[in-house]
């Protein structure tokens, strides 16, 4: 007789058993889906409010009851939620407020109760990096009460706050840390192949509800031409850069895991990842590769030159079919003639015009700085600032830059540490997804948002390995 493997709840703190309890939580799920699916048909308005609200309720009962699924279904409610705004916009109209994108927010800052309880007793076992960070937000948003208004305030807090409890969610379950490995790699290898396969649709035939919200948005810079082979992927995601980190991460993961979707999710992955044009995802990957390839032993080292070689013999085919090839040797020929390059002339200026202005703010101009609110449409707009370096002193100040960074760099320099990667080639995966999102924040903000999920969470899965493998053996 097989026993069933029985998991820890750190909220309720008991054991359950997740067997026992998934085919009540798949019901929930699926009720939740054919929910929304009938409100987009017969009331597609009420969506605005009741996707948001039913997307907390379901999360609630799945915290509580089946914390594994909990983890699958925040991850999805990130990835889809941009998509299904642009499905019920398109049906309806534009909504400037952008209210449906509050859901994702919604369903992480549950973790809020696990990182008030627990936090305190973790702080001599790993938990100093989340206290750190979550000490500089909390000044973030001291400040901006004091100088902003209060909406873009609220949004700044929930962009900057939810990767840091969510991952430290993450890290106090280190004691099932198997079993949520095993359901992140599930849940990235179904991410990458329905992502990218949607990805490529995208690209090719340019769907109505995607036109219409770049049109709305004026994104044409960022995201391309609203015609067919005319857009830079960002698949279900609401832009590129998203879609880029994602699938980068995606696709080193593959990396860990075996199966028979391993190939087709590779060939619509890699191939979405390359129309994103997103340069720098392309470049994380690639430092991706070389630091898991680093610390694996040779006998993963061969499997993954092998997994390499399969992979590049699925795309190549495809990426030399017109237009896609044009679309992407123009992206990669670039690279050569940066100087040339609009992008990178106006990230350029941006740090000549900005860097000493941000190391000279002391204060800080606190969260809600980089957003404001439109009088006319109530929209919330954004005031792209294309590095997380400048945003982080802009925002925070030397005061509160000062405990956020060094939560990340303890923990950067705590993850370069470990050894277990040799053996396990998640737990190395992991760190190099980190450490690679690190070394992207002096492009972009990738420490907020989707972007912050991936950096911080996969931080916070790799000091749960090396917790779990640390553990006394009874």
């Amino acid at each position: 007789m097989i026993s069933k493997p029985i998991l820890f709840n750190t909220v309720l703190k008991e054991q359950f058993s997740p067997q026992d309890r998934s085919a009540q939580s798949w019901m929930i799920i699926l009720a939740f889906i054919l929910l929304i699916t009938a409100c987009y048909f017969t009331s597609t308005g009420s969506l605005r409010l009741v996707f948001p609200a039913t997307a907390f309720l379901v999360a609630a009962f799945l915290y509580l009851r089946h914390p594994i699924h909990y983890i699958g279904f925040t991850w999805w409610i990130w990835f889809l939620t941009p998509l299904i705004t642009r499905l019920v916009d398109y049906k309806i109209g534009w909504d400037p407020t952008r209210q449906m994108l509050i859901a994702p927010y919604l369903v992480v800052f549950l973790t809020i109760f696990t990182f008030l309880k627990h936090l305190p007793s973790s702080l001599r076992q790993g938990g100093l990096p989340f206290l750190l960070a979550a000490i500089g937000v909390s000044y973030g948003c001291l400040i901006g009460l004091i100088y902003n208004q209060p909406l873009p305030v609220v949004r700044s807090f929930l962009d900057w706050l939810s990767p840091i409890i969510f991952a430290f969610h993450l890290f106090s379950n280190w004691r099932d840390y198997p079993s949520y490995r095993q359901h992140l790699q599930r849940t990235f290898i179904w991410c990458v192949l329905i992502l990218g396969a949607y990805g490529v649709y995208q690209f090719v035939v340019a769907p109505e509800w995607d036109r219409y919200w770049l049109i709305e948005s004026k994104m044409f810079t960022s995201a391309g031409q609203p015609i067919p082979f005319g857009m830079r992927v960002w698949s279900t995601l609401h832009s590129p850069g998203p879609f880029g980190t994602v699938m980068q991460t995606g696709l080193l993961l593959l990396f860990t895991s075996t199966g028979p979707l391993i190939f087709p999710a590779s060939a619509v992955g890699y191939l979405s990842f390359l129309l994103s044009q997103v340069r720098t995802s392309w470049g994380g990957w690639l430092l991706g590769i070389i630091m898991i390839f680093g610390s694996v032993k040779p006998q993963i080292q061969m499997r993954l030159i092998t997994i390499i070689l399969v992979m590049t013999i699925c795309v190549i085919p495809l990426v030399t079919i017109e237009p896609l090839s044009k679309v992407i040797t123009t992206r990669f020929e670039s690279f050569s003639n940066l100087e040339e390059d609009g992008s990178f002339r106006d990230r350029s200026a941006t740090y000549d015009r900005n860097l000493n202005l941000a190391l000279s703010n002391v204060v800080g101009n606190g969260f809600g700085n980089i957003w404001k609110v439109n009088e006319k449409t109530g929209q919330i707009e954004v005031i792209v600032i294309d590095s997380g370096i400048l945003d982080m002193f802009f925002t925070l100040g030397w005061i509160g830059a000062i405990p956020y960074i060094s939560g990340l760099v303890l923990m950067l320099i705590t993850v370069s540490n470990y050894t277990e990667g040799r053996f396990d080639s998640f737990l190395s995966a992991a760190r190099a997804i980190g450490i690679s999102s690190c070394a992207q924040l002096i492009i972009y903000s990738g420490m907020l948002s989707i972007a912050g999920m991936i950096m911080w969470g996969f931080l916070a899965m790799a000091m749960a390995g090396h917790k779990y493998y640390s553990r006394p053996q009874s």
